[in-house]
């Protein structure tokens, strides 16, 4: 059975998170899961951020739109689900990023903005955030035959 493209966005979203939790001030992602809310509800979340003590979290919606930014609607649903389910924050992550009224809810609700490649894998991604890049890339190699294989280093020194 072949998994869906937005699945599989959400599962490399929260690998490649926990990847770089520190730069997010936390100990660790976790993937998709329930959570309850303030509110009498519970909320599927696509990752949790927690900090080591699991006393903060960070709320992740994974959004694989290819056509158009993430909408002011979009993030000031993310927004009340933190508020609802006590995070610190959040994190949004897209192909494409926000449109320009998302982007002020998003600040104004502490919600940081992950750009992540519409066909990202745990090994070949693209993840820009917070004034960072960070890349992946991977490449397999095949032999037929066997192959023997000799490094020769000439360096040349200049007298003085």
């Amino acid at each position: 059975m072949t998994q869906r493209h937005w699945q599989t966005y959400e599962e490399v979203a929260a690998y490649l998170l926990n990847q770089i939790a520190a730069h997010f001030g936390v100990g660790h992602f976790e993937g998709k899961q329930v959570v309850p809310g303030s509110s009498g509800t519970t909320w599927e979340i696509d990752a949790k951020g927690c900090t080591c003590d699991a006393s903060q979290i960070l709320v992740v919606e994974c959004k694989r739109h290819t056509k158009a930014g993430i909408s002011q609607a979009i993030v000031a649903s993310l927004a009340w689900t933190i508020r609802d389910v006590g995070a610190r924050g959040g994190i949004l992550v897209s192909p494409l990023g926000l449109q320009e009224g998302a982007r002020k809810v998003a600040q104004a609700a502490g919600i940081v903005e992950v750009f992540m490649d519409k066909d990202s894998t745990t090994t070949d991604f693209f993840l820009k955030f917070l004034n960072q890049i960070h890349a992946g890339y991977s490449e397999s190699l095949g032999f037929a035959d066997a192959y023997d294989w000799e490094v020769v280093m000439n360096t040349q020194r200049k007298s003085p």
